[in-house]
């Protein structure tokens, strides 16, 4: 644990709008749109904040990360709090089982940074104590529903977990034979990359000897990707990390071919596969984010005549009770 609290100490967090507005050299005095005292709390590393354009209020990493009075508007219709069905897959704490071969652990409720659009932010599930009194009861379960060949920590950030923890955790999976892969979904690289330490490096490499193991990054900008978090994603690869990004398709934060083409550029150069571009998962207080599915599908095809293959990521939405994503 010490690990994990001396990276927290070396990388503080803006918590306030604020603290966040100062740290960006902006006046609410000045705000070109409404700001709100959130009931979803703000939580942005410094480090991500230092690659904000000083005063500038459009700047797409600081549109992800600042509460807008949008978010108190009456919600549209289809928008909710659970907008991608997990309560109704929860089988033990934390543990979700949605799909056919895989299932999803909550191994953490909190973030390195709170994006506005987070599908989870209603904290309808519960995630599994960091004490480990209840890991018993998802092994079970796991233990015995021998379908299950991939297990993908979420979250929360479960890269925000003590590297002992994760160790623990990683032991535990290694017991139960028809587990294949794990997955880790994570926004540690780009917005808190020195988290990435020699010692949770150490952990992959071990772990890649086990299992096949996989870490999606959820990065929406291409200014996310500095050379900091570059040297991180390469140092995950050498660990044994097939690395994919998954992103979300957001109104005047990435919803131009140009942005996402560039965004793949410096993807690839860094060894990650640009996987998924995400429709916005409607939940209540993110519908100002929303971008129509037709204007996603304009953007996509153009990438794919300007851009190979494997640039170009599959757009895709989630529909709860659906077998698997549904393309776009």
């Amino acid at each position: 644990m010490k690990e994990s609290l001396d990276i927290t100490m070396r990388s503080p967090f803006l918590t306030t709008a604020e603290s966040l507005l100062a740290f960006c050299e902006l006046s609410p005095d000045n705000a070109p749109y409404g700001l709100s005292t959130p009931r979803f709390p703000v939580r942005v590393p410094t480090g991500f904040a230092g690659k904000i354009i000083k005063g500038d209020w459009l700047d797409p990493l600081l549109l992800q990360v600042l509460p807008r009075s949008e978010e108190g508007d009456p919600p549209p219709e289809h928008y909710g709090s659970d907008p991608v069905g997990d309560t109704g897959a929860q089988v033990a704490c934390g543990l979700l089982h949605k799909y056919h071969g895989r299932a999803l652990l909550l191994a953490t409720s909190t973030c390195a940074i709170n994006c506005r659009y987070c599908f989870r932010r209603a904290g309808r599930c519960e995630a599994l104590p960091q004490d480990g009194s209840r890991d018993d009861e998802v092994l079970s379960y796991l233990k015995s529903e021998t379908t299950v060949q991939e297990l993908v920590l979420s979250g929360g950030d479960p890269l925000l977990l003590s590297t002992m923890r994760l160790k623990r955790l990683v032991s535990g999976f290694a017991t139960i034979s028809h587990i294949k892969t794990i997955r880790f979904h994570s926004r540690i690289p780009a917005v808190l990359p020195s988290r990435i330490t020699p010692g949770l490096l150490r952990l992959f490499s071990s772990a890649a000897q086990r299992f096949s193991c996989i870490t999606v990054i959820h990065v929406n900008h291409p200014r996310e990707i500095d050379n900091h978090a570059i040297k991180v994603l390469l140092s995950m690869r050498a660990a044994g990390m097939l690395l994919l990004n998954q992103s979300v398709l957001l109104k005047g934060i990435n919803d131009s071919a140009q942005t996402l083409g560039e965004l793949s550029e410096r993807l690839t150069a860094a060894g990650v596969v640009p996987y998924y571009l995400h429709q916005l998962d409607r939940v209540c207080g993110a519908h100002h984010f929303e971008v129509e599915e037709k204007t996603g599908a304009s953007i996509i095809n153009r990438m794919r005549t300007e851009h190979p293959g494997y640039a170009v990521p599959r757009y895709v939405r989630e529909v709860p009770g659906a077998p698997g994503k549904i393309p776009l």
